[in-house]
C-alpha cells in the first residue's frame, strides 16, 4: 500500500476502526450484512470516527486560531485592499468557527470595525463552507483530489461573492445598529503556550458539546439511508438521470442546520447509494452555508435586500460547483487528474 493510501484509508478514513467495530459487533452475534446489523455497524463506526476527527481538528485549529484573535484579525485585514483583501478574508474563514451561526458574530464585529462590506462577506461565506475540517473529512471519504478541489471552489465562491456584494454598494442595507456601533482597538496580552493549549482544550470541549448531537443525528440518518432506503430511489432522485438533482439538493439543504461533521455521514451514505458526487457536495454546502437558523440571525444584522443577495450569490455558486463535480465525477473518483 502506498503511503498516501495508508494516510487516506487508515489514518483519515480509519478503516482499522471500521474493522475493529465490525469484529466486536460480530462477536456479539450481529449479522453485519443484515439491515439491523449493518445500520448499527455504520452508526457506531461513523460516530466514533467523526468524533475522533472532530476533537483532533478543533484542538489543532483552535491552537492556531489563538494567534488570530478578533482584534488582531481586524488589524491584519485592514492593511489589505481590493481583491487581495477578499482572498485574505476568505482564507481567514478556514481557521474560524465550523458553523454559520458562530461566524455571524465575527462578521458583525468586522463590519463594526469599518472593514469593507464585501470583505466581511467573503469571510462569512468561507467560514462555514470551507473550514479545514471539511478538507480532512472529505479526504477521508472521497480522496484528496475531491477535497482539495472542493475547498478551492469554495474559496472562489467566497472571494467572488464578497467582491460582487462589495461592488454593488450595499452598505445602506446593513442595519443601523451595526453601522453606528463604535469600534475600539484593544491591545490584548500575548498568551503563553500553556494558555494557548488551555484555550484549545476549552474550545474543543465547548464545540464538542454543541456539535455532538448533530453528529449523532447525521450518522443516524446516514445509517437509515445506507441500509434501509433502496438504491434505486436515490439514483432516481439524485443520480445522473435527474438533471435537477443539484438544484433539489441545494433547496433541500437550506432549511436544515448542521455543520460539516453532521452532514458528512449523510453525504457519504447518499453517495454510496448512487447519488452523484456534485449533488451530495451541493447538499453539504447548502446545509453548512445557508442554514435557516443562520439566515434568521443574519437578518438581524442586514436588511432583506442584502440578505436576498447573499442567498442568491451563495446558491448560484453552490449549484455551479455541484454541476462541475457531476461533470467530472468519473475522472475525480478514478484519480485520472
Amino acid at each position: 500500500m502506498h503511503i498516501w493510501e495508508f494516510i487516506q484509508y487508515q489514518l483519515l478514513g480509519m478503516k482499522w476502526l471500521e474493522h475493529l467495530v465490525g469484529t466486536g459487533l460480530s462477536s456479539l452475534g450481529l449479522d453485519l450484512n443484515g439491515r439491523i446489523g449493518g445500520s448499527i455497524h455504520f452508526f457506531v463506526y461513523d460516530a466514533l470516527k467523526i468524533t475522533l476527527l472532530l476533537c483532533l481538528l478543533i484542538f489543532m485549529i483552535s491552537y492556531v486560531q489563538s494567534y488570530f484573535p478578533p482584534e488582531r484579525s481586524k488589524r491584519i485585514l485592514s492593511r489589505f485592499h481590493g481583491f487581495s483583501a477578499h482572498i485574505l478574508s476568505a482564507l481567514l474563514g478556514t481557521v474560524t468557527p465550523f458553523c454559520s451561526c458562530s461566524s455571524i458574530p465575527l462578521f458583525i464585529g468586522f463590519t463594526r470595525a469599518g472593514l469593507p462590506l464585501g470583505v466581511t462577506f467573503s469571510f462569512l461565506i468561507s467560514s462555514p463552507m470551507v473550514d479545514l475540517g471539511s478538507l480532512v473529512l472529505l479526504m477521508s471519504i472521497f480522496g484528496a483530489q475531491v477535497a482539495i478541489i472542493y475547498v478551492a471552489l469554495g474559496l472562489v465562491i467566497a472571494v467572488t461573492g464578497g467582491a460582487i456584494i462589495g461592488q454593488l454598494g450595499m452598505e445602506k442595507h446593513v442595519e443601523p445598529f451595526v453601522r453606528a456601533a463604535d469600534s475600539a482597538d484593544i491591545d490584548e496580552p500575548v498568551p503563553t503556550r500553556r494558555e494557548r493549549l488551555t484555550y484549545a482544550k476549552e474550545q474543543t470541549l465547548d464545540t464538542f458539546k454543541k456539535v455532538f448531537p448533530y453528529i449523532l443525528a447525521g450518522v443516524g440518518i446516514g445509517a437509515v439511508i445506507h441500509n434501509w432506503i433502496p438504491e434505486s430511489w436515490i439514483e432516481t432522485a439524485l443520480g445522473r438521470d435527474n438533471p435537477f438533482g443539484v438544484l433539489a439538493a441545494t433547496i433541500v439543504g437550506i432549511p436544515m442546520y448542521a455543520d460539516i461533521f453532521g452532514t458528512t455521514p449523510v453525504a457519504e451514505a447518499l453517495f454510496a447509494k448512487g447519488a452523484q458526487l456534485g449533488t451530495v457536495l451541493s447538499f453539504m454546502m447548502a446545509v453548512t452555508t445557508l442554514s435557516l437558523p443562520s439566515l434568521i440571525m443574519l437578518r438581524k444584522a442586514v436588511k432583506p435586500a442584502l440578505l436576498a443577495l447573499f442567498i442568491g450569490v451563495c446558491a448560484a455558486g453552490i449549484i455551479l460547483v455541484g454541476c462541475v463535480f457531476n461533470a467530472f465525477q468519473y475522472m475525480l473518483i478514478k484519480g485520472v487528474w
